[in-house]
């Protein structure tokens, strides 16, 4: 959530920065329902002073056994006319407080206006595989070795769903623990998150109220506010685990390694481009996330960069990373970078993580702060995927597939495969 100071005092700048992602910004009401408020919060605070003195007065004449009956009279008014602006005013908290949530993170310095078509590659890792066949498909490749069962898990679940099996299994596995191992090995704290999360979970993360449709929601109770949702990633349960909370500026860093699968509503389509394992209902992913002081933010955020591209070059693949222009990014986002992994089969790449920096808008949403040198000061929030496998077998397969149909698998992953260096059938 963006601080109403800002905007109260620099409205065009803010408004300014917002255009880069989405179409209108007007202050207008929010700023006309602010002045009000502050006028009225000034009203209430002159009319108990009043009060107070009032009952100062009652004291004085009661003791001196007199009439206070005019006096009485009077504060019953005034607490009349506090309760009445107490009414008003929080029909003006909810009304800023609905405009605040709807806005999106402001983007940061160098991100550009508008969607995709602004995204900048800023790296590229390997080349591009070359084949002295006809290269398969990875939903070809993953059926014929028996990695993959996609009509049954269809049969069970439905379409957007598959089932990882025997060596497949092993394979998402052994990614699993190389991601895990990785960043155990890097100081971050390994975490299994609650699958099923609150609506405050939701709302610190910027998922509610604006997005309450992109997941699965359990609908314990008709109240979506007394209900459970599952989570569409670690990240909402992590910004999480220190909602509410001052932490100690000693404390600072804190970096977690969240392992869950992931549940959304973004389910796969019958476009060739998002065949098989593409885009789903549901897929395993290890997420990074960091709590740090706002002047380190920058610094982590190219920590996260490197151990994702790390992570991808440790497997081989070949891959580009790209900085997303203010459209694209998630709406809690200032910076994005996405890693992109090649298929061949598409001749594209498609994202194997998002590594962002929301700054202190979640922060501020789950009121997570630190001791600064002005008091109590919002931390910084950052996370990134470390990494996500859906995509991750598509490219492996087709990276390194061979002419008899058989995958070799990335040598990093080898300790993890009992024993399995070539996926035959």
């Amino acid at each position: 959530m963006l601080d109403i100071n800002l905007i109260r005092t620099k409205p065009d700048w803010v408004k300014e920065q917002l255009l880069k992602r989405i179409d209108k910004v007007d202050f207008t009401e929010l700023l006309k329902a602010d002045e009000e408020r502050r006028k009225l919060l000034q009203e209430v605070e002159n009319l108990r002073a009043e009060r107070n003195r009032v009952t100062s007065d009652i004291a004085k004449i009661k003791k001196e056994k007199g009439n206070a009956d005019k006096l009485i009279a009077e504060m019953q008014k005034i607490g009349e006319q506090i309760a009445k602006s107490e009414v008003k005013l929080g029909e003006l908290d909810t009304k800023i407080f609905d405009i605040l949530v709807a806005l999106p993170n402001i983007p940061a310095d160098g991100v550009l206006a508008g969607g995709k078509e602004n995204n900048q590659v800023i790296k590229t890792f390997g080349k591009k595989p070359t084949f002295k066949f006809k290269p398969k498909d990875h939903v070809e490749l993953c059926t014929s070795l028996g990695l993959i069962d996609y009509e049954r898990a269809a049969k069970i679940s439905g379409a957007g769903a598959w089932i990882y099996t025997g060596t497949g299994a092993i394979l998402e596995w052994a990614l699993l623990n190389y991601f895990i191992d990785f960043h155990i090995a890097n100081g971050y704290i390994f975490t299994l998150v609650p699958h099923l999360l609150n609506y405050e979970s939701g709302y610190a993360a910027g998922q509610f109220p604006r997005f309450a449709d992109d997941v699965f929601i359990t609908n314990f109770d008709a109240d979506i506010k007394k209900s459970k949702f599952l989570l569409p990633t670690s990240e909402t349960a992590l910004i999480n685990v220190h909602r509410n909370e001052v932490i100690p500026a000693d404390k600072l860093p804190i970096k977690y390694a969240g392992f869950s699968p992931c549940y959304r509503k973004e389910a796969g389509s019958y476009r060739t481009s998002e065949r098989g394992m593409i885009r789903g209902y549901q897929f395993n992913k290890v997420e990074m996330f960091i709590f740090c002081k706002a002047e380190d933010s920058d610094s982590f955020h190219k920590e996260l960069v490197r151990n994702a591209e790390k992570l991808v070059e440790g497997l081989g693949l070949h891959y580009q990373t790209s900085l997303l222009a203010a459209s694209d990014m998630s709406s809690a986002m200032a910076k994005t970078y996405d890693v992109e992994v090649f298929l061949p089969s598409l001749n594209d790449f498609k994202e194997v993580s998002s590594i962002s920096n929301g700054k202190c808008y979640q922060p501020r949403r789950a009121m997570i702060r630190t001791k600064g040198a002005q008091g109590n000061e919002f931390v910084h929030a950052l996370n990134a995927s470390g990494l996500a496998t859906s995509r991750l077998v598509p490219a492996i397969v087709e990276q390194f597939q061979n002419e008899d149909g058989s995958v070799n698998v990335p040598e990093v992953l080898h300790k993890y495969m009992h024993g399995i260096k070539v996926i035959k059938k």
